[in-house]
């Protein structure tokens, strides 16, 4: 995944598939966000994989235009601002993203 790029994966969570967004910053950091908009619910994504940026760079919502912070994923712009997207904890080990916070050793 480049840099500032998103990504949308599938993954087990909770004993569930979960649909996850993985924003990888300019740093090199990996966020991850579950896939549903705090506003209605929906997906984020127009199609499989496929996400809207806002001008400043923010994820944007393609149901409803609710724009988020890739920093954090709190709600900036749109019906529910201030609200955020519920984060999954990752962490980047061996070249790869691992669900959960990286072990204390690292």
């Amino acid at each position: 995944m480049p840099r500032d790029g998103l990504l949308a994966v599938e993954t087990m969570l909770e004993g569930e598939v979960a649909a996850l967004i993985l924003h990888r910053a300019s740093d090199g950091s990996v966020r991850a966000w579950l896939n549903v908009c705090p506003h209605a619910g929906r997906r984020l994504d127009y199609a499989p994989g496929q996400f809207l940026r806002g001008k400043a760079g923010e994820l944007v919502c393609a149901v409803h235009g609710a724009s988020f912070a890739l920093a954090d994923g709190c709600c900036v712009a749109g019906p529910c601002r201030g609200e955020s997207l519920r984060a999954v904890p990752v962490h980047c080990a061996d070249g790869r993203v691992w669900l959960g916070a990286a072990p204390a050793d690292q």
